[in-house]
């Protein structure tokens, strides 16, 4: 890899001739599949952009002109060629480089992103900022570039940027539509179409680009043309659909040849105003079991190149994405209103079987989970059942929905929130922290939180059966390991359990832990030790007042334990409970434990909740502490200060 060795930055590209250019794409791509097969991490997506993102370094000044990724999973050749290629070995690590562009860790990466569709946003906003700036004019003028997927480009938000930047003729705006047919799940939906009839048909594109190489030698004939062009163009295509929004549109291009991408960006660059190429590029594009099966190697794990990945020696555990999966064929097979909603997860979310066993009730919205949201509203007030499968973070851009079309009709949609809690790899901008609290919030709604498979089922049933909105929030990977059965019997609504009761020390004092979800197993391990009772919550909305009020009563010390943000969290809710409950239960010390007030980047999960103290070890040590500041108390009749403002005394 003689060439990308010498690559410290993307100033080092533009001293390389085409040839060597060429060169370097076959280095960066067998890098990238080495550098990937050994942590895990996004590899399809990256295969498919080596040519593209050498083609942008080579031609923009790069990181004076900005440039957005969108998703920001395709990125892995942008940070190599950006100084990180030895910071690939930590990739998606604890510590290490996150799998997707942040700011903080380069000045390559314009602007972080994760979530889709918020590319040309953030273009435009930054277009806008350098025209006030002064910074548009002249020949170092700055240049704004958005990589924006195919699958991306079915959200709402892009269209809206896209209707918003139309109107603005004098700004450096490039868009950049990275159309590899396909987003994480195949795709679905007129956009997918519409990008697939544009592309076969070359007849404008042909006609347009013979009329450049017959004129572009004469300025004056070629003016002429420009301004006939709009006429023209009926007579070979109606124009495109970027066009109509205000847009310059260039394209197809071959997105894996530097010949055609090269000169196509140089350009571009010269021209002012929104422009939107169009490049065809191949998800695994150079490693051919990629290529084949380019879902399969969307997220990878560690795996051997040559070998390619390989079945698992001995079946894992069922991830709570496959109980949810097998429970909502179940429900389907026994309740024919029963419809599956998902925004381009079909996979992820467990719904493949789903999506084969009844094709006329699965709905892939594709990328759009405002619309999904509101789309099983309206499938609700028809008397069906819909159940929305979508991630933790996700549902957080339909919030507006949820609230509006959703809970204040009261009308009966399941949300299945997948990856609850800590997600690992992915780092902060998935991890799913938020939820109870913005959901806990809205009246009409019923959150609840499984401990193990069963109840999960269990959960879904219930949430099913209720005439209003509910959610059942579960983690990311595996559940503990207990056999979920095929049983479509529902939960008592609102009612937790206590799975082991606590004996005071020597001291008299006893600790009740209140648990949530993922966190009854680690808190009954550490109950173990603490000889302390333990309840399974299942609820955050509605708590079980009635079961807060008993272990208020009978125990000197609550903590409530949560894979969830303190503040406004299940802990929250119970705390406010103590305090509606008033005098019928006494001033009782109450300690949450869960995710500070920060965001978790990536790592290893059980690596992360050792660190944040939400393993059985960290929450035997936090009550221990806690139980020695009571002591404290009790000798000196004082109440001493509380670490971290995490724990507060409540009265009526």
């Amino acid at each position: 890899m003689s060439i990308l060795s010498s690559i410290a930055s993307p100033a080092d590209l533009r001293q390389r001739s085409r040839a060597e250019l060429g060169q370097l794409c076959s280095e960066l791509r067998q890098f990238l599949l080495e550098s990937v097969s050994k942590t895990g991490g996004h590899l399809s997506s990256n295969l498919g952009t080596v040519e593209l993102t050498v083609a942008i370094h080579s031609v923009f000044n790069t990181p004076f002109d900005r440039l957005i990724w969108d998703v920001g999973h395709q990125s892995y050749a942008h940070k190599i060629l950006t100084g990180r290629r030895e910071a690939m070995a930590q990739l998606r690590q604890l510590d290490g480089l996150s799998g997707f562009p942040k700011r903080s860790e380069s000045e390559y990466d314009a602007f972080g992103t994760a979530h889709s569709s918020t590319s040309i946003s953030a273009a435009l906003g930054m277009a806008l900022a350098s025209k006030l700036k002064g910074e548009s004019e002249g020949s170092g003028r700055r240049r704004h570039i958005a990589v924006i997927g195919d699958g991306a480009m079915s959200a709402g938000m892009a269209f809206e940027a896209l209707n918003n930047a139309g109107i603005h003729k004098d700004i450096d705006l490039l868009v950049i539509l990275n159309d590899n047919e396909m987003s994480i799940s195949p795709p679905v939906g007129a956009m997918s179409n519409y990008l697939a009839r544009l592309m076969t048909s070359r007849t404008y594109n042909a006609a347009r680009e013979l009329g450049k190489q017959i004129l572009g030698a004469v300025p004056p004939v070629l003016d002429i043309a420009r301004r006939l062009e709009g006429g023209a163009k009926s007579l070979v295509s109606s124009s495109t659909l970027f066009e109509e929004f205000g847009f310059h549109y260039f394209g197809p291009v071959d997105g894996h040849d530097l010949d055609a991408l090269i000169p196509a960006l140089q350009n571009l660059r010269e021209m002012r105003g929104p422009q939107f190429l169009h490049v065809v590029t191949r998800k695994g594009q150079g490693y051919e079991l990629a290529e084949r099966d380019p879902i399969l190697y969307h997220g990878p794990g560690k795996f051997n190149p040559a070998e390619g990945i390989q079945p698992a020696a001995k079946p894992s555990l069922p991830s709570y994405s496959q109980i949810f999966g097998d429970w909502l064929c179940d429900a389907a097979a026994a309740d024919p209103r029963v419809v599956g909603i998902t925004p381009a997860m079909r996979e992820g979310s467990g719904m493949v079987a789903f999506s084969e066993r009844f094709p006329d009730r699965y709905h892939d919205v594709a990328i759009a989970e405002q619309h999904a949201v509101t789309f099983a509203a309206g499938m609700a007030c028809e008397g069906l059942r819909p159940v929305v499968a979508i991630y933790s973070t996700f549902l957080q851009r339909g919030y507006d929905q949820l609230i509006h079309d959703v809970a204040l009709q009261n009308l009966p949609v399941l949300f299945a929130v997948d990856r609850g809690g800590i997600v690992g790899a992915d780092g902060a901008t998935h991890a799913g922290v938020f939820d109870y609290a913005f959901l806990r919030t809205v009246p009409n709604m019923v959150v609840m939180a499984p401990k193990d498979e069963p109840e999960c089922r269990a959960m879904l049933s219930l949430g099913l059966a209720i005439d209003g909105p509910s959610a059942v929030r579960y983690p990311r990977g595996a559940g503990m390991g207990v056999p979920a059965g095929q049983s479509l019997e529902a939960l008592p609504l609102g009612r937790g359990e206590i799975l082991r009761e606590g004996k005071p020390d020597a001291e008299g004092h006893s600790v009740a832990i209140l648990a949530f979800g993922s966190m009854v197993g680690p808190a009954l391990a550490a109950a173990e030790r603490l000889d302390a009772a333990v309840a399974n919550m299942r609820f955050v909305k509605p708590i079980d007042a009635a079961l807060v009020e008993d272990l208020a009563n009978r125990y000197s010390l609550l903590v409530t334990v949560e894979e969830h943000q303190v503040m406004g969290g299940a802990g929250s809710a119970v705390a406010e409970t103590l305090v509606a409950l008033g005098e019928r239960v006494p001033m009782v010390p109450i300690f949450h434990l869960g995710i500070p007030d920060v965001f978790i980047d990536q790592g290893d999960p059980a690596k992360l909740l050792a660190r944040l103290g939400l393993d059985a070890e960290g929450i035997e040590r936090a009550v221990r502490e806690r139980l020695q500041l009571l002591k404290t108390t009790d000798d000196s009749g004082l109440q001493p200060a509380l670490a971290a403002g995490q724990a507060v005394k409540l009265s009526a």
